[in-house]
């Protein structure tokens, strides 16, 4: 059973939040010797930080999803097509595993990682002390999967950068490619603003433990 008394707060010390070498509590307030990096017992601001940059992901999710990512002309013939919309084509022309792919990658994983990151603040906030270490899990799935959200801003700047050929064939990126890197960003910043000591030391308050002496 997890306790106050076996966290490294209780023994008087603190981790670095970038390179996690273990410090004395005194060096709090002052630099990491190792990486220089500011020294804080719990990351400053961390759910103020999470909520806004959750917030700002959320909101740019629709301009993402409702406006053209992208336009591909061939032959002069061609209209802009959003994330849905591409998708759609291609299972319509039956690939259905890359239009499966880019639909995990634009919508499911983004929306999951906000739904992911809503449970763990309020874990906190809320005070549910219930499977913590479940929501730790959550916590790392969350930030694993961040990378593979770049996928279809990746194929666009790939397709941009190959496929000019004049009237021929060209491919152009547009506004919802923007607003969708945002998201991506957004709930990456969000993920690594949160700090999941939070989560224990909540639970810590909920059994009458004062996690700061």
């Amino acid at each position: 059973m997890y306790s106050w008394h076996d966290s490294a707060a209780s023994q008087g010390l603190l981790s670095c939040h970038e390179c996690q070498a273990v410090w004395p509590q005194a060096l709090e307030h002052g630099h990491c010797p190792r990486c220089g990096a500011p020294l804080h017992l719990r990351k400053p601001h961390a759910l103020a930080r999470t909520w806004a940059f959750l917030l700002t992901a959320a909101l740019l999710m629709l301009p993402a999803n409702l406006l053209p990512i992208m336009s591909i002309a061939i032959l002069g013939a061609g209209e802009p097509s959003t994330i849905i919309g591409g998708a759609l084509e291609l299972a319509r022309h039956g690939v259905w595993g890359i239009a499966l792919i880019i639909l995990a990658a634009s919508l499911l994983i983004p929306a999951g990682k906000l739904v992911g990151l809503i449970m763990l603040l309020l874990t906190v906030q809320r005070g549910w002390t219930t499977n913590l270490r479940q929501k730790m899990i959550l916590f790392r799935i969350v930030h694993w999967v961040g990378r593979w959200s770049m996928l279809d801003i990746f194929v666009v700047g790939i397709l941009v950068a190959l496929v000019q050929f004049g009237n021929l064939a060209y491919v152009t990126g547009l506004s919802g490619a923007i607003a969708f890197a945002g998201v991506v960003i957004f709930t990456m910043l969000a993920a690594n603003s949160f700090d999941t000591r939070l989560i224990w030391d909540r639970h810590l308050q909920e059994t009458d433990i004062d996690p700061q002496h």
